[in-house]
C-alpha cells in the first residue's frame, strides 16, 4: 500500500473544505460562502484497497491582520510545507491572481509536487477553460493541471488517480477506519458557527466563534450548553435578533445538524457573549479551541 500527505491549499472559498467534504463523503468540514470559514487544520483520511491519503484540510491563504488570521496564514503555509503532495485550488471563474502569485512563489520554494486544481469547471465554457490551463502551464511549472466539478464530483477519480502515483511511502499512517481528527466536540462547535453564518452572513462578519460549555449524552438525547463569542455589542444584538428569534432559528437548524450527527435527539442551549478584541489574544484563542502556539 502506498500513502501520502495531500495539503489543500489556495485562497478562501477556492472550495478545498468542499472537496474534503466529497472525496470522504462526509461533511468533517464546515462549508460557506463566507471568507476565512475553516480556521484550524482538519485531517481527513481516504482508504483505498491501493493507496492511504492524508487530507490536509487548511484555512485560505491570506494576509491576516488579526493574531487569529496570522495563525490561519501561517497553518496554511505549515501544512503545505510538511505534505508530499499540494493541492493548489482556484476557482476556475476567477482564474489565477495576483494574490495567488504570491502564494505560489511562496509553496514553490517547499520544492514539492504542487497541482494546480481548477475547480467549479461546471461554471465556465470549455474555450474559457483551456484558456485558463494554458495560461497557467506557461507561467508555472506545476506538476499536474487538473480541472474538476466538486459540485459535480466531475473528475475527481482521474485526481485520486494521479496523486497516488506520486506517494513513495509503503506505510499506512492510520487504522483503516480512521476518517478525520475534527472529534465530535469540534464538529460541534462548528455546525454551531455554520447555522450563525449562514442565518447572519450579510449582517456579522467572520470574527464570531463558538465554546461547547457543556456535554452530556444518553441513549436516545444529546444535551448540549454553547456560548457564541462575537466581539461587538451590536453584533450580539443582530445575533439574538428581535424577541430572541435570530437566536432561535440558528438553534434550529444547528439542531437539526446536530441530530443527524449524532443520530439523536439534541437539546442545544446558546448564549451570546461579547468578548471584545478575541481574535488578537492568544489566551483567549486557546480558550476557544485555536491551536495557537503559545510560544510564537
Amino acid at each position: 500500500m502506498k500513502s501520502g500527505f495531500i495539503a489543500l491549499s489556495g485562497l478562501p472559498n477556492a472550495g478545498k473544505s468542499s472537496l474534503l467534504n466529497a472525496l470522504l463523503k462526509e461533511e468533517v468540514a464546515i462549508v460557506s460562502p463566507k471568507a476565512e470559514t475553516t480556521r484550524n487544520a482538519i485531517i481527513g483520511v481516504l482508504n483505498r484497497d491501493d493507496y492511504q491519503m492524508i487530507f490536509l484540510d487548511t484555512p485560505g491563504m491570506h494576509e491576516g491582520a488579526s493574531v487569529l488570521g496570522s495563525y490561519m496564514n501561517k497553518e496554511a503555509f505549515k501544512q503545505a510545507d510538511g505534505a508530499d503532495v499540494i493541492f493548489y485550488m482556484v476557482d476556475a471563474k476567477k482564474g489565477l491572481s495576483a494574490k495567488d502569485d504570491k502564494n505560489l512563489e511562496i509553496l514553490f520554494k517547499y520544492e514539492r509536487p504542487i497541482f494546480l486544481i481548477l475547480n467549479k469547471i461546471d461554471l465556465i465554457s470549455k474555450d474559457l477553460l483551456i484558456k485558463r490551463i494554458a495560461y497557467a502551464s506557461e507561467k508555472y511549472d506545476f506538476k499536474e493541471i487538473i480541472p474538476i466539478s466538486v459540485k459535480d464530483e466531475d473528475n475527481l477519480d482521474e485526481l485520486l488517480k494521479t496523486a497516488a502515483t506520486y506517494f513513495k511511502d509503503e506505510i499506512a499512517y492510520y487504522p483503516s477506519d480512521y476518517q478525520t481528527n475534527a472529534d465530535l466536540k469540534f464538529r460541534t462547535s462548528e455546525i454551531i458557527r455554520l447555522a450563525l453564518l449562514k442565518n447572519c452572513a450579510k449582517e456579522v462578519p467572520h470574527l464570531v466563534a463558538v465554546k461547547i460549555d457543556t456535554f452530556k449524552e444518553t441513549a436516545k438525547r444529546v444535551y448540549i450548553e454553547a456560548t457564541i463569542v462575537c466581539a461587538k455589542d451590536n453584533h450580539k444584538a443582530i445575533i439574538i435578533g428581535k424577541n430572541g428569534r435570530m437566536l432561535q432559528k440558528i438553534n434550529r437548524d444547528a439542531s437539526k445538524d446536530l441530530s443527524e450527527l449524532y443520530s439523536k435527539k439534541c437539546f442545544l442551549s446558546l448564549f451570546v457573549k461579547v468578548m471584545e478584541d478575541w481574535y488578537n489574544s492568544k489566551h483567549k484563542l486557546l480558550d476557544l479551541g485555536y491551536f495557537i502556539d503559545k510560544d510564537d
